[in-house]
């Protein structure tokens, strides 16, 4: 699940939901639905990933198996 992948970073950088929403400009409310499934929008990807210090590719789903040819995530846009 891509919250696992957010996770991840928030926690390499000791970041809550809280101040990442913050630092993003996205709501609380929006991190919860992410943290329960919902997928983020291309650009509130971009924004969790610049807030973040880190590539999009960090959240590709390919990239913790370590597989080139799988299908990459899709962001609704």
């Amino acid at each position: 699940m891509l919250w696992e992948l957010i996770k991840n970073q928030m926690d390499k950088q000791n970041i809550s939901a809280y101040r990442l929403a913050k630092i993003t400009g996205l709501s609380l409310n929006t991190m919860q639905n992410y943290k329960n499934g919902h997928e983020p929008s291309f650009t509130n990807m971009v924004k969790i990933a610049d807030a973040l210090g880190v590539s999009l590719d960090e959240f590709r789903s390919d990239k913790k198996n370590g597989l080139e040819d799988c299908e990459k995530i899709q962001f609704h846009c």
